[in-house]
């Protein structure tokens, strides 16, 4: 199957781009900063216990109404709303990257860099889809591995409400990134979100990166297929062909 009238090129970025590399004394790091930061006297344990809690009934509403809040919305209302507003709200966008710290560090996987430079330089816009809680951290990752420019448009579930699968939050991306749907690809590791979303938004190619695991954490099976499935980011480049050979 080719793909001969795809001109923008969207990416996830969890387990897509980037993954999770466990880090104790990283970790441990966040996790005693957050509580500094919001004045936890609570036992760790305790505080740690609770926060996944309300983090995990976050969760699962926001995957049911298929909608994000903002970080001060998230904090307040959800994660810590026992807690001084006072010392949460101005702290909530520091919280957040304390808090997806304390999972690991977050590496880009083997190859994306060389990639994403390789697709800009054949003439393809790139773009983000991403759920994610943090509006900083994904930017900033983007400055720090020196690929900012390669991305025309980056749309955060954080920032925008919006979640996968909801097809709206394609279809704004590729709105916002000038371009129509049908024109537009999708990478994801995610075979049932990222998959039915790119496609009932009507996008041209959804191409799946098969990462271990990702099946199980949905939870349920998926209804529909990729067009392509890929075992390294770099694949991508057998797939989209520089937009001249492809008839641009």
């Amino acid at each position: 199957m080719a793909f001969e009238n795809i001109d923008t090129i969207f990416f996830d970025v969890g387990a897509t781009l980037r993954y999770v590399v466990e880090d104790p004394v990283f970790a441990a790091e966040a996790e005693r900063e957050l509580m500094a930061l919001v004045g936890a006297t609570e036992p760790h344990d305790a505080f740690f216990e609770k926060l996944e809690a309300n983090w995990k009934a976050y969760r699962k509403l926001a995957k049911g109404r298929l909608l994000d809040v903002s970080e001060m919305e998230l904090w307040l209302r959800y994660l810590l709303p026992d807690y001084p507003a006072d010392r949460v709200a101005p702290n909530a966008a520091r919280l957040t990257r304390l808090w997806r710290d304390h999972d690991g560090r977050r590496l880009a996987h083997e190859g994306v860099v060389d990639t994403l430079r390789a697709l800009k330089a054949r003439g393809y816009k790139l773009g983000i889809i991403a759920n994610t809680i943090t509006e900083t951290e994904i930017p900033d990752w983007m400055c720090q591995a020196h690929v900012a420019d390669c991305f025309h448009t980056v749309i955060l579930s954080s920032k925008v409400r919006l979640r996968k699968p909801d097809p709206a939050i394609y279809l704004l991306a590729a709105r916002c990134a000038e371009s129509v749907p049908e024109h537009c690809a999708y990478v994801g590791d995610n075979p049932v979100r990222d998959v039915e979303g790119a496609l009932d938004a009507g996008f041209g190619c959804m191409v799946l990166f098969e990462d271990a695991g990702t099946a199980d954490r949905e939870g349920k099976a998926p209804t529909k297929q990729p067009h392509r499935r890929i075992t390294a980011i770099p694949q991508l480049l057998d797939i989209f062909p520089g937009r001249e050979a492809a008839g641009a």
